[in-house]
């Protein structure tokens, strides 16, 4: 059994944050129903790699965060449709949205308005800014909170100036969020009996993602600067080049430094350096930084990576994308399960959930439907409501 098995969840959302983070309640056993009007579905079903996925309505970019859900399909502006999406409310636990603004509001679904028909809903808004403050009303992407956030001029160097981060982190860093608040919402409801409205923030996902920067940054009154791949204090701790590839040390701590100059066999550094405080270490970044790179450069990423392992250093080569889904360790784990997508390869497998448990792991067992795909089944069981 998994855990949010018995739970329902409406799902109101679309792109990534909100999908995301219904995705990660289904995939821990909740009846995930995605609601989507016949007009407007979400827009990331066609805007994948390939396009016979695309006309399916099934692009890479969808099922990523949509699979182990059903598909309903229902106009909200139709009368008809919305009091049967009522009659579905009063059997839910959870409702999640991210309309930007007061769209939802505008379509009289508001938390205010839905709690008298299910008082024991758990409402989940999930926008750019929050629904407080001066921007509550305007949208944003994932790139736009970045920039509002401080992270795309934290991510850039003096010679690039700021720079995005690639992925879309602030989008899947939310849904985690959100489902975190939802899974305590309804702990919470366990003991209370009651609903409640959680107000999830891109902005502040973004910032809870930098927590000991805004921290620092709080505490010093100074935004930090940007230092690429390299640290300000820690000769051991940034990117080397070997023979052949460049590689990432983490040797943070005076003992993992120790065992970094060991495993560079210079027994006489790392003694050297048992002795020296941390402003000693500090001081002597410099130096320790050009030995460093002067032996490493002699020998391949590959070799560095396993020697500084086995001497307890933190390091690793740096991996294309397709290299780490490639490699044992991510093989060993759980990770990347079946999409259950039939006759195409491009999508077999995706991402599921960073854990598992001894029992009722997180899993996909269907894949993402096509828009509508579950309005016979879901009208049929709703029939005698």
């Amino acid at each position: 059994m998994r855990p949010f098995e018995g739970i329902r969840i409406l799902d109101l959302t679309h792109v990534f944050a909100g999908p995301f983070c219904t995705f990660q309640l289904a995939v821990m056993g909740a009846e995930v129903i995605k609601i989507e009007s016949p007009n407007a579905p979400d827009m990331m079903r066609d805007e994948g790699n390939f396009d016979d996925l695309n006309e399916l309505g099934l692009s890479n970019f969808y099922i990523c965060q949509n699979s182990e859900k059903k598909s309903l399909s229902l106009d909200l502006k139709a009368e008809k449709d919305k009091d049967f999406f009522f009659k579905l409310l009063k059997k839910a636990d959870v409702l999640v949205q991210n309309y930007a603004g007061n769209s939802i509001d505008n379509l009289g679904l508001s938390y205010k308005k839905l709690k008298k028909i299910n008082p024991g809903l758990i409402y989940c808004s999930m926008t750019g800014f929050g629904k407080t403050g001066p921007k509550s009303q305007h949208p944003a992407y994932d790139s736009v909170i970045q920039a509002f956030s401080g992270l795309m001029e934290l991510n850039g160097l003096k010679s690039t100036g700021p720079l995005r981060v690639g992925p879309a982190v602030v989008d899947y860093g939310t849904g985690i969020h959100a489902a975190f608040a939802i899974s305590s919402a309804l702990y919470r409801r366990q003991i209370t009996g009651k609903g409640i409205e959680i107000d999830v923030s891109m902005l502040d996902a973004a910032l809870m993602l930098m927590t000991s920067t805004v921290s620092e940054t709080i505490a010093t009154g100074i935004s930090k600067p940007n230092y690429g791949n390299d640290h300000p204090d820690y000769a051991g701790y940034g990117t080397f080049k070997t023979s052949d590839r460049d590689l990432v040390i983490g040797a943070f701590t005076k003992k993992q430094t120790q065992n970094l100059f060991k495993a560079l066999k210079l027994e006489n550094i790392s003694h050297e350096v048992a002795l020296m405080s941390k402003k000693q270490l500090k001081k002597n970044k410099k130096k320790f930084k050009k030995i460093i790179s002067k032996v490493v450069i002699c020998k391949t990423a590959d070799y560095w990576e396993e020697v500084l392992n086995k001497h307890h250093v933190p390091a690793s080569k740096i991996r294309t994308l397709s290299e780490a889904l490639d490699s044992e360790q991510i093989k060993s784990r759980a990770l990347l399960q079946n999409s259950f997508l039939k006759n195409n390869l491009n999508a077999k497998r995706l991402p599921t959930a960073a854990f598992s448990y001894s029992d009722g792991s997180p899993k996909i067992t269907k894949p993402a439907q096509k828009i509508g795909k579950s309005d016979k089944d879901i009208r049929l069981s709703l029939i005698h409501i």
